[in-house]
């Protein structure tokens, strides 16, 4: 009589293992705050009229729902007006986000139009996991997380930003509460 084990599943000791991980990498969220590249975005100068710093390509604000493109420390387009995301989804913050895909005619693999068509996202530029992207779209509603500029805003960023580029996502009153 042979016996099979079902390899499909990892064995308990590591199931617990891994949540022990888990929760540790949890705990230390605050830790990695002071982290070098944390730091380094404290150590940045902002660009002027903006919450974000100088090796930033383009920088969104949560709270004033505006947006910037830069070059070399300098605003070359903006503020422009953009819709993010809410509470239930909301646009991730992040200090060192890069551009890592960008699709001039990219439509949803998540979310459909009205007509069950997925959601068109023209000019897409997509900087964070999960599909978040600056694209065209209305920006008097909020966005599923994404970066929702108007068409000529967003064919503008479109060509500005290449891959690799950085992007920060900030709420500005963090920011200036944490600069002091």
């Amino acid at each position: 009589m042979s016996t099979t084990r079902n390899t499909r599943f990892p064995r308990p000791a590591v199931l617990v293992a891994l949540v022990a991980a888990a929760v540790a990498l949890i705990g230390t969220g605050t830790a990695l705050a002071a982290t070098p590249a944390a730091q380094k975005f404290q150590d940045q100068p902002l660009v002027p009229g903006t919450p974000c710093t100088v090796t930033a390509r383009a920088c969104v604000d949560l709270d004033s729902k505006q947006s910037w493109l830069l070059d070399g420390g300098k605003v070359v387009n903006g503020p422009v007006p953009v819709a993010t995301g809410d509470a239930e989804r909301p646009t991730p913050i992040g200090h060192s986000l890069r551009v890592y895909r960008k699709e001039q005619l990219h439509h949803s693999g998540e979310y459909t139009a009205t007509n069950g068509e997925p959601a068109p996202m023209p000019w897409a530029v997509f900087f964070q996991d999960g599909g978040i992207a600056f694209h065209e779209g209305r920006t008097d509603t909020p966005s599923a997380g994404c970066v929702r500029l108007a068409k000529d805003h967003a064919v503008a960023w479109f060509n500005h930003l290449q891959i690799g580029d950085q992007v920060q996502v900030v709420s500005a009153a963090a920011v200036h509460a944490e600069r002091g």
